[in-house]
């Protein structure tokens, strides 16, 4: 069965339109337990630097499990592995509810936080490393590219959704829908067939000694000439995500420190960078195959939507821009993970995908840390200034390491 033209070709395979469902059920959760933990935590200390170690949490494990998951996922079939994360998340999410309290125990808090950011490193990797064996490699670049819709699908949905029941419910009610979340993300997991899937190669359990980037980049010879290009995806998701993906943060500060916006015109804000996401994801699953050099005009549209938003003078215009901003995003994120999953042989996408995901998830934090101080020190606008910059520096590296390996 052929991948089919556009963006809908993916969703001719039922493994994948389950997938895909899960996907967004997940995230679209995710939303309701982090509204409600971020409001509790705040309502009990008013400390934006206790609401950082949430993030902290969250996140610093898989940073430090990347590696280990991508391994684990080279051997172990990644449908077993989003079963198992699934039933785990839902358990660990639902003893959340006995923290969830008007005085908690921040320590414990944060240690289950931690737990559920450990499941979910190898929940995020084998959520990457499963689209091949959906629709194998005829199929794989618009799969990639259409799996990233689920990211901004839910965001387009969660935040007001996850809003109205931390204020109607409560927010123990808010952890027990992600928990029941997560359930119907299991159920949607295992309609997925076994017996339909494009099995990989079990070559990457040939080379034990080989690990991390050096195993990746010994792969990329299947697809790419040099491995260089491999490492120019690698260093080009880390810098993006450090200093250019930090939209929580830095559109929320632009609109109400820099605009002096109400929580209504963060909420439009966030909003519209959704929706354009969701059009930008399919803009970059129209391309029928992808690989590194796509990702000059993947950089090249973000780094100019980043500096038109940084440039806007007024609220009203900041607004107009968002959508912009939000096509960008997407089809950043749609091309440059199509073309890690293109990158590499097919036995060994899960140890490419786990440093993607560590480069991507795992600066999280780091990058947090970073763009707060820029907008202490000055102000939202600069730093998406800043966020600009980066991008149009991977542009230039992207256009030189390309350039090279093409002579």
């Amino acid at each position: 069965m052929g991948s089919g033209a556009g963006p809908a070709g993916p969703f001719r395979y039922p493994n994948f339109s389950w997938y895909f469902t899960g996907q967004v059920l997940s995230n679209t959760g995710v939303w309701f337990q982090n509204l409600a933990l971020q409001l509790v935590v705040l309502g009990a200390t008013g400390s934006a630097q206790a609401l950082s170690g949430i993030t902290i949490a969250q996140f610093l494990p898989i940073f430090l499990l990347g590696i280990p998951a991508g391994r684990l996922l080279d051997r172990v079939a990644p449908r077993t592995v989003l079963l198992a994360t699934s039933l785990a998340s839902a358990v660990v999410t639902a003893s959340l509810v006995f923290v969830v309290t008007r005085d908690p125990d921040l320590w414990l808090l944060y240690a289950m936080v931690g737990v559920l950011g450990s499941v979910q490193a190898f929940e995020r990797v084998a959520a990457q490393t499963i689209i091949f064996e959906l629709v194998g490699p005829d199929g794989l670049s618009k799969a990639a590219s259409v799996s990233t819709i689920s990211l901004a699908a839910a965001r387009s949905v969660g935040p007001a959704l996850a809003g109205l029941a931390f204020q109607g419910l409560g927010p123990s009610a808010c952890i027990l829908i992600n928990a029941a979340a997560y359930l119907l993300v299991f159920a949607s997991r295992l309609r997925i067939r076994p017996d339909e899937l494009h099995r990989r190669s079990s070559q990457a359990q040939r080379h034990p000694d080989v690990k991390g980037i050096k195993a990746v980049g010994a792969a990329a010879s299947g697809t790419f000439r040099h491995s260089r290009d491999v490492n120019t995806l690698l260093v080009v998701n880390v810098v993006i995500s450090l200093l250019a993906m930090n939209f929580g943060l830095v559109l929320t500060s632009t609109v109400n420190l820099s605009y002096g916006g109400d929580a209504g015109a963060v909420r439009a804000v966030h909003t519209l960078n959704a929706v354009g996401a969701v059009l930008g994801g399919i803009l970059a699953a129209r391309r029928p195959r992808v690989s590194v050099r796509s990702m000059i005009a993947a950089t090249s549209i973000f780094g100019a939507a980043l500096a038109l938003n940084a440039a806007a003078p007024t609220l009203l215009l900041f607004l107009a821009a968002a959508p912009a901003l939000g096509i960008a995003v997407g089809y950043y994120q749609g091309i440059v993970n199509a073309a890690a999953q293109e990158s590499v042989r097919p036995q060994f996408i899960g140890r490419m995908m786990s440093l993607m995901t560590m480069g991507s998830y795992g600066m999280v934090p780091f990058g947090a840390l970073l763009m707060g101080w820029v907008i202490d020190a000055s102000s939202g606008r600069v730093a998406l200034a800043v966020s600009a910059v980066s991008a149009f520096v991977c542009l230039v590296v992207v256009l030189v390491r390309t350039r090279s390996a093409s002579k």
